[in-house]
This record gives C-alpha cells, sequence and structure tokens, in this order.
C-alpha cells in the first residue's frame, strides 16, 4: 500500500529519548526512523526494555517520569509534534492519535462506569456535545466495538466486565474520535489466544473501515507478523532490522531478529521436532507403568451467592479424568474459567475435591492430614504465573529458595545454605542473587528463582500454572529450555497448564483440552495437533498468533 503513496502519515528521524536520573542523563532511544503510511498496520517487536513503548510514548507526549525527547523529529501527516505545546497535544491525542494500552483492568478506572469512562473521552475530544448526543455516540462507540447490549453495559463497572469486554472498551475509547493513528500497545497480551484473536479480528475491521493507521507494540513475532504488513525490531534502544513481515519472518538477517523467531513457538518448526527427539521415549513404554498422577472423574461444585440469601450450585470441574505417565509432560490446556487452575488447586490439595479419585504414585491423596499430607506437598511442588506475585518482596531471594527447606525442617543452616548455591546454578542464576531481592531482578530470573524453590525439596513432580504466559518470548524460550533440561536430568513429571497451544506444542507429550469445566479431547502432542477432533480445539490451534502464515525455508 506505501508504495504508491509519496508522504508517509507518521515520519519519525533520528528520535532521542533519555530519562534524567538526579545529575546523570540515561538515553533509551538512540536515533529511531520509521515511516507509517496511511492504512497501514506497522509492528514494533522486541523484548522488554528494548524501547517499543518508549517509542510510543514519544509519539503521544506520554513519557513517564523525567522522560524527555532530547533529539529529532515526529512528524504526523506532516505536522511536527515534538514542537507543540501542551495544549496543542492534548488536542492531538483522542482526536488524531488513538491510544489502546495494555492493561484494561489498570487502565479503567475502577470507582467509575464503563459509560461514565466512555463519555468522557468523547467530551474531551469534542466528538459530541449535550448529554443526550454524548451518551448516543458513546452507545455507538461500544457497539462498534462488538459490546453487545451497549445501551445496559454503559451504567456496568470494569469489575463486571471479562477481560476481553473491557479491552473492547478500551478501544472504544481509542477510536472514539476517528483518529488518523491508532497506537496499540500490546493491546492483547492479558487475554487468552482465542479472545486474542477475537480482538484482534475485530480491531482489524473497525480499523480497515476507517483507513486508520496501526501501530501495533508486541514481543509476539508470530502476532506481528499475521497482523502488519511490516515489521521493526527493537533492542537495547535502536532498530536493529525492518522490512516486510514475511521477509522478516523467513529471512532475519540480524542475529537478535533470528533469535526471536529461533523462540517463538508458533513459527519455530525447527524446535518443535528438536523437542519431540529430546523427549525421545515412545508412549508404548509407559502403558503398564504406575502413572505419576492419576485423575479420575474429579468434579468439583461451588456454591455462588445471589442476590438476596440464597446459593445456586456451580459446577467448576465435571468429572475430569487423566494420566500423567512418570517423567513425562501433560499439558491442560483451555480458555480463562474453563476449570484448569481448578484441577491443579485440587491436585496440591490446595483445594478439596466433591468427588473423584486422584493418586499420587498409585496413593489415593483423598483424606491425608498431618504428616502424609505433608510428605506429598514435599514430593509435588507449585510454580506460578505471576514470578512477582508469588515471591515476598521482603525476603531475599537465598531466604526464598530455602523456605520450603525450613518448613519441612530438613537440614541445618550450612547444608541449606549449599543447597540454595546448587539450585541457583541449576537454574543457571549467579550466586551472589542470593542476596538480592525480587524487585531487583527480572521476569525471567525471578520466574527461575520460582522454579529453583519448587525444586528446594527434590519433588517428583512439578504443577505449572500458565508458568510462562506472563513472560517475553526470549525469556520464555529459556524458561522452556530449562524446564526441559530439568526435567531429562531429574526425571521430573510436569502438569503444564496453559491457554497457548503453541507452547503445549514445544514442552508436552500429552494434551488434555478443557472447555467449561470438562475434557473434550485428549491425545498425544501430534494426535491433537494434526487431527482435533473438536471445533473448540481447532479455534485454540486457530487462534495460535502467526500459526495461520504459510513460511518456506526460513532461518537454520
Amino acid at each position: 500500500m506505501s508504495d504508491s503513496l509519496e508522504t508517509p502519515l507518521l515520519s519519525i528521524r533520528d528520535l532521542k529519548v533519555a530519562f534524567r536520573h538526579q545529575k546523570t542523563v540515561n538515553e533509551v532511544l538512540h536515533g529511531i526512523d520509521l515511516d507509517l503510511y496511511a492504512g497501514e498496520t506497522l509492528a514494533i517487536v522486541g523484548e522488554s526494555g528494548s524501547g517499543k513503548s518508549t517509542t510510543a510514548a514519544a509519539i503521544v507526549d506520554l513519557l513517564p517520569g523525567t522522560g524527555r525527547v532530547t533529539a529529532g523529529s515526529i512528524l504526523l501527516d506532516g505536522r511536527e509534534l515534538t514542537s507543540l505545546s501542551r495544549s496543542q497535544m492534548e488536542r492531538v491525542r483522542g482526536r488524531e492519535i488513538g491510544f489502546v494500552p495494555q492493561d484494561p483492568m489498570s487502565n479503567l478506572n475502577p470507582v467509575w462506569s464503563i459509560g461514565f469512562q466512555v463519555k468522557e473521552a468523547i467530551r474531551a475530544n469534542g466528538i459530541a456535545h449535550g448529554r443526550r448526543a454524548v451518551t448516543a455516540r458513546a452507545i455507538e462507540v461500544l457497539k462498534q466495538a462488538g459490546l453487545a447490549d451497549a445501551e445496559r453495559r454503559l451504567h456496568q463497572y470494569p469489575h463486571q466486565f471479562s477481560g476481553g469486554m473491557r479491552q473492547r472498551a478500551l478501544i472504544s475509547i481509542g477510536l472514539a474520535a476517528d483518529p488518523k493513528l491508532l497506537i496499540a500497545d500490546e493491546p492483547t497480551s492479558a487475554l487468552d489466544v482465542t479472545v486474542q484473536r477475537v480482538i484482534l479480528d475485530h480491531m482489524a475491521s473497525l480499523t480497515r473501515e476507517k483507513g486508520t493507521s496501526v501501530l501495533l507494540i508486541t514481543h509476539d513475532l508470530g502476532l506481528a507478523a499475521e497482523r502488519a504488513e511490516k515489521i521493526v525490531v527493537m533492542q537495547h534502544g535502536r532498530i536493529v532490522e525492518a522490512g516486510p513481515s514475511r521477509e522478516i519472518l523467513e529471512n532475519p538477517l540480524h542475529p537478535y531478529t533470528q533469535k526471536l523467531v529461533a523462540a517463538a513457538p508458533s513459527i519455530a518448526s525447527q524446535r518443535i521436532q528438536a523437542t519431540a527427539e529430546r523427549r525421545g521415549i515412545e508412549h508404548e513404554s509407559d502403558q503398564n507403568v504406575v502413572p505419576a498422577v492419576r485423575v479420575r472423574d474429579l468434579t468439583k461444585d461451588y456454591k455462588i451467592r445471589t442476590g438476596g440469601f440464597g446459593s445456586v450450585p456451580f459446577r467448576a470441574v465435571d468429572a475430569v479424568s487423566f494420566d500423567i505417565p512418570k517423567g513425562k509432560t501433560l499439558a491442560l490446556v483451555g480458555e480463562s474459567g474453563s476449570g484448569k487452575s481448578t484441577v491443579a488447586k485440587m491436585i496440591l490439595k490446595i483445594e478439596d475435591a466433591t468427588s473423584g479419585l486422584i493418586e499420587i504414585d498409585g496413593k489415593n491423596s483423598a483424606g491425608l492430614s498431618g504428616r502424609e499430607l505433608l510428605d506429598l506437598r514435599r514430593r509435588m511442588q507449585p510454580v506460578f504465573q505471576d514470578p512477582y506475585g508469588s515471591l515476598d518482596p521482603l525476603r531475599n531471594i537465598g531466604n526464598t529458595i530455602a523456605e520450603p527447606l525450613h518448613i519441612h525442617d530438613v537440614g541445618d543452616k550450612p547444608s541449606r545454605r549449599e543447597r540454595v548455591i546448587e539450585l541457583l546454578d541449576q537454574v543457571s542464576l549467579p550466586q551472589e542473587l542470593a542476596s538480592r531481592y525480587p524487585n531487583e531482578l527480572s521476569g525471567g530470573q525471578r520466574q527461575r528463582v520460582a522454579i529453583a524453590r519448587a525444586l528446594a525439596l527434590k519433588p517428583d513432580i512439578l504443577v505449572l500454572d500458565e508458568a510462562v504466559s506472563a513472560l517475553d518470548v526470549l525469556v520464555q524460550d529459556q524458561i522452556l529450555n530449562l524446564l526441559a533440561d530439568l526435567q531429562n536430568e531429574l526425571d521430573l513429571t510436569y502438569l503444564f497448564i496453559t491457554h497457548d497451544l503453541a507452547v503445549v506444542r514445544v514442552v508436552a507429550d500429552n494434551v488434555c483440552v478443557m472447555e467449561k469445566g470438562r475434557v473434550v479431547e485428549h491425545g498425544t502432542v501430534d494426535e491433537i495437533f494434526a487431527n482435533p477432533a473438536e471445533d473448540y480445539t481447532q479455534r485454540l490451534l486457530d487462534a495460535i498468533p502467526g500459526a495461520r502464515i504459510p513460511l518456506g525455508g526460513g532461518h537454520n
């Protein structure tokens, strides 16, 4: 599209951004150049800290703290944005540049209704005047964003919306004034892949109808290639590669881009084959062996309070059955609300089952208490999604990793210290990190600490609940490789809970697909990916970002 247009809608030249800390100035963007044409979608990709979001914030003059544009030019439709006054820039935001941020829950005020917040944006941008006209426009933009029954939704609050609905509300705010440019900063990273696809499809149809240009910020190269005509790859505040999406995927030239391509589960077919070879042992050999975990007809009912004093039953897990052979990985997959995490909690004895059987190495886990329950938990450890939320910010890393040893009264102080050093080495972290605190570590380092803590008691089974979903693709790749190496070295059994089938293809031996509390399909990874029997499974497969892109030879 851009070939027939001489002047880009957005043109950035030699953009530099710096943050001042006391007397020092830290430059974080080092001469960024990019062009985005009318009606075009351009994706900026890179890991956390690469400068993607800083570039977006500089365009709309919303750099945090002491951040400042120190050099360069940002032209929007031929108009220099860096020289505008605050009031002039406020008129550009919303009217000419729309913005969809990453986390809808933290970007919507929890004490204001959705309608109030949409109307506030409409008034601020001068789109409509008068109470009735503003309300009518608010209903219109919510409907355009795909929210059914928009009149009623106006009066609801963010906590009454699902994640996908909240993201639609933010899209409606971003597009309310029909801007020329929409900046979408990781707009669906917190959503299930099926919801993500619906939201991105709808955003694409809206922007296409209005001829809006889109600047998509993401760490997911597969998603970028599927949604954008062109890709810009950033690392350490610099653009290291740029070009048409297909070209970037099939022939990445820069070593960093090659790493991103190799780390993206949805497009790295050579890694899937390598992982299959690494798993090695054929499934037939497991059939006559007692599984590490056996689940039969597992059911969990809750009572949900109604408006009065009564309650209604809700079945979160409905007659779920599966086996996990020793030393293997079972992936439990499905959308949010499918019952995956509830199954994990019952296996870990965090929740009691309403009915059904859970056996660990052939032993029924029901009715255990005291010492027996403690022994079970020693053999089976969890790793959760949010490594920052699951680590005590007031405990240093050494004490965090040693905590299970204290609880189970394992060893003395010198032996525990020695075990902590051994565990740090196992998860490829330097020993000096033992004296640091969680806020001093990156997301990937924190997740390695969480894994080290889970391994402290030498368990046989790890329950990994969305353990890599919050991580950048490169860090995710490192953690998945670490888990595979640890499984081979220690003969660990994994229950891997995720909504992302691309990751499943890389790590799992067998798959159970859950929908609305039930297992709707199960089989080996190859069986599920090659011949899904259920429409629901096919929808999950279709929703993998980048899965629909037919690639050629690619980079090896």
